[in-house]
């Protein structure tokens, strides 16, 4: 199980999606787009991802790249591109089954993931929305989907 976020603008957010990544296993994160790493350019420590990841950012292996370099990667892997979206195209993610392999991508928290990113993807998922609001918080959004894809499989 992978993570690709893309475009997140909210350092916050980021460390927030690190630490729900370690809860649910995932392998590996690939950071693409204007992302924040839990590292800056001279490698130090980016203190608002490490106070929500609170560790996470140190123990889930992460990758900062192109988006088409991290779909790439996983592809060639066996491992099929789900992108979390609210879209006419996606499934309910309460009636999707999740492959055996797969990369969840999520993007940024206003524009979500943009259209040249869903078509690098082999499906995609929307949580059911109830209330006056149209959309979750993306780190929210992620522990959602995060549950919902792997409810029948067991976290390593």
């Amino acid at each position: 199980m992978f993570l690709i976020l893309h475009n997140i603008r909210s350092a916050e957010n980021v460390g927030s999606m690190f630490r729900t990544a370690d809860a649910f296993g995932i392998t590996q994160i690939f950071l693409t787009g204007y992302t924040p790493a839990p590292v800056d350019r001279f490698k130090r420590p980016v203190s608002k991802i490490a106070k929500t990841a609170l560790g996470a950012e140190k123990t889930v292996a992460w990758e900062k790249c192109e988006i088409k370099d991290a779909v790439s990667n996983v592809q060639n892997q066996g491992v099929r591109i789900i992108a979390l979206e609210q879209d006419a195209r996606a499934t309910n993610i309460t009636e999707y089954t999740a492959p055996k392999s797969w990369a969840l991508i999520v993007g940024n928290e206003v524009g979500g993931v943009d259209q040249e990113t869903l078509a690098l993807c082999d499906d995609m998922v929307e949580i059911p929305m109830y209330g006056t609001k149209e959309s979750l918080n993306v780190a929210v959004a992620l522990g959602v989907a995060l549950y919902a894809l792997t409810a029948d499989t067991p976290v390593v």
